[in-house]
């Protein structure tokens, strides 16, 4: 079984960030202005270009230290957005570009604090990608780092057990508290479909089982 790293992998985060980078970058330039104001399934109430605005100002709070009180809170996040509302699309996703590329280094430095600002953005280009249509939403080449991030994460927060066996791995996992009082929640399907369980993420019904949790219960997001 799969299970949480004894030694944190500080350069994980990093080069989970730049895989996503590599593939979600280009495709954004590729797409017409119009594709941003589509509006996300994941995040209702946003737009691609809202969450690319969310996912840059994020990125540079990192990159530049900016961590005041309050920072990712919703209202937070809302400036963040209203104060690119008029910038070009091309400089939203030049911000992005450069909040992919040199937060990977502040994040390792951090000890671990800020290993879930990388997670998160990695999820979030999934919603780009899904609204897209376009291959690897919430999977792609950075999904091995990301399972092993999320694996770290739960256990850290001590979240609900669970024993996870993926179709597409080999390997099952074991997420969340090490020690628990009862045998762990189970999870049968796909890694994709247990990166959106744990993201909070819309999911097929009937794509996979999950007994002795309820879905709302692995959302490590809020």
């Amino acid at each position: 079984m799969t299970d949480v790293q004894e030694v944190r992998d500080p350069e994980l985060p990093g080069r989970l960030l730049t895989l996503e980078r590599d593939a979600l970058i280009p495709l954004l330039r590729s797409r017409p202005d119009a594709d941003f104001a589509l509006p996300t399934a994941a995040c209702p109430g946003w737009s691609v270009r809202d969450v690319l605005a969310h996912c840059s100002a994020a990125l540079l709070r990192v990159v530049e230290g900016r961590f005041e009180k309050g920072v990712f809170s919703p209202e937070s996040n809302d400036r963040d957005i209203a104060e690119r509302a008029a910038w070009p699309n091309a400089r939203v996703v030049d911000e992005l570009e450069r909040g992919m590329t040199e937060a990977g280094p502040v994040i390792a430095r951090a000890g671990g604090v800020l290993d879930m600002i990388a997670l998160g953005e990695w999820v979030h280009a999934g919603d780009v990608r899904e609204v897209f249509d376009a291959p690897g939403a919430y999977a792609g080449a950075g999904l091995p780092d990301a399972l092993t991030l999320l694996v770290r994460i739960t256990r850290e927060k001590a979240h609900l057990p669970l024993h996870a066996d993926l179709d597409d791995m080999d390997e099952p996992l074991r997420l969340g508290a090490a020690v628990a009082a009862g045998p762990p929640a189970r999870y049968i399907g796909g890694a994709a479909t247990l990166v959106r369980l744990y993201a909070g993420r819309p999911v097929n019904a009937g794509g996979y089982e999950l007994a002795g949790a309820r879905e709302g219960e692995l959302n490590i997001f809020g």
